[in-house]
């Protein structure tokens, strides 16, 4: 599972994976074993290496507080693989990132760098489990940047493409 978080304004890439009865953490290239027991609703203990916490979750409206001992953490987790996580508000002003929504294979480039296009049009086609997924734009604009070309592999949450 592959997440986009983000702690107090900085932004990580955590990649979660459980083998062998153990919970594996790629955070920033990094790899760390992680043991996590859900100690009580909104409590989560982790032991890191030889360092055990306690976290502390708190939702306040629509924002996430993470409590480690006496000091707070304004978080947001982003599934990629969601549509919450791949769009942000289609009127929303500067440029979007079009990101592939599971691991697959690029098979089709529908707009070229500096094409004109509109919202929910198609701009890249990702194949993921013999499915072709159609990845649009989240907004009207113009194609600044493509990032992938046909027959490319892709990960859940790679940039495909930037509309401006």
């Amino acid at each position: 599972m592959t997440y986009d978080v983000t702690i107090d304004g900085k932004n990580y890439r955590l990649e979660a994976t459980r083998a062998e009865g153990r919970w594996w953490c790629r955070l920033d290239g990094h790899e760390i074993e992680v043991d996590a027991i859900v100690a009580r609703p909104d409590v989560l203990s982790l032991r890191i290496g030889n360092k055990a916490y306690e976290v502390k979750c708190e939702r306040v409206a629509n924002d996430l507080h993470l409590w480690v001992r006496s000091t707070r953490f304004s978080a947001e987790v982003r599934d990629p693989r969601s549509l919450r996580g791949r769009t942000r508000a289609a009127d929303a002003s500067g440029p979007r990132k079009l990101s592939a929504t599971m691991p697959g294979k690029v098979v089709r480039v529908l707009l070229q760098e500096g094409a004109q296009v509109d919202e929910g049009e198609g701009v890249v086609v990702v194949e993921a489990m013999k499915m072709q997924n159609e990845i649009k734009s989240p907004k009207r604009g113009t194609i600044q940047k493509v990032l992938v070309a046909e027959g490319a592999a892709v990960n859940a949450g790679d940039v495909l493409a930037i509309v401006e």
